[in-house]
């Protein structure tokens, strides 16, 4: 299987243009699976509530689940991507996770980071995977990493894969992402964006280095800090499902929950 990540400068409010960069970045390579930043399509630094609602959709039938559709479709492939979404009187910071040119599911962000607790709910829906062509995805935004239990959930739902939209500004995530894919024997595709967002008393520099992470903990890949780039490789999925460490210790089978809570 063929996965890959987009990272690239993303323009605040510039949902056209985004749309236009990711397509210009994927238009000469095939992926399976890609993973695009956290709010690929707006940018990250809101300033205000109005700005927020202005910028937010419906799942899945505002324009950038559309436009992920059709791109879906016509490159035959499956999309995990990060937008603002408006429900009823709430806002999200979501992923979608579309195939072909169908609608597959939607993850909200548990984790807020920083400012977004200003603007945005945290998420109401409790960590899944879906099965995909036979691979099971689990999603994470962003600062999720910070949060063990996620992505061992997400590994103990039966994850292969986890696909990870992100705005990095931290320098750490990336090594992290060792950790945890090693100690849950699971892949990892962390997308991130570059550049910096100035709005407001704010100013965010993105941390670039999206990632490839294997099932051992090793860096299969990683992007420049500073330079856009669509990047692909081949993984196969299914050694994620091996979660022997040796000839007597399981990763999974080994664990003693009783013993982890007070």
């Amino acid at each position: 299987m063929k996965v890959g990540f987009v990272q690239f400068a993303v323009k605040f409010g510039d949902k056209e243009g985004n749309f236009q960069r990711t397509e210009e970045l994927i238009r000469d390579k095939t992926a399976d699976i890609w993973v695009l930043p956290e709010l690929f399509n707006t940018g990250y630094v809101f300033i205000n509530k109005n700005e927020v609602a202005a910028l937010s959709e419906t799942i899945p039938d505002g324009k950038t689940t559309q436009f992920l559709l059709e791109l879906s479709k016509k490159k035959k492939s499956t999309f995990v991507a990060g937008l603002a979404e408006k429900a009823d009187d709430k806002y999200f910071n979501s992923a979608v996770i579309v195939s072909n040119g169908e609608f597959v599911g939607l993850y909200r962000k548990i984790h807020l980071f920083y400012k977004e607790k200003l603007f945005f709910s945290p998420g109401d829906r409790k960590f899944q995977t879906w099965d995909v062509n036979g691979i099971r995805l689990g999603v994470m935004i962003c600062f999720d990493w910070m949060f063990p239990e996620a992505t061992r959930t997400l590994a103990l739902n039966g994850a292969d894969i986890i696909c990870h939209p992100s705005n990095l500004v931290m320098p750490y995530c990336q090594n992290a992402m060792v950790t945890r894919c090693l100690e849950n024997h699971i892949f990892a595709v962390t997308a991130n964006r570059i550049g910096t967002e100035k709005r407001g008393d704010t100013v965010l520099e993105f941390t670039g280095g999206s990632q490839i992470t294997g099932v051992k903990g090793e860096i299969l890949h990683r992007a420049d800090r500073s330079r856009e780039e669509a990047f692909v490789m081949e993984i196969d999925p299914k050694l994620a499902r091996d979660k022997q460490l040796n000839e007597l210790n399981d990763l999974f089978l080994d664990r003693r929950p009783e013993f982890y809570f007070s």
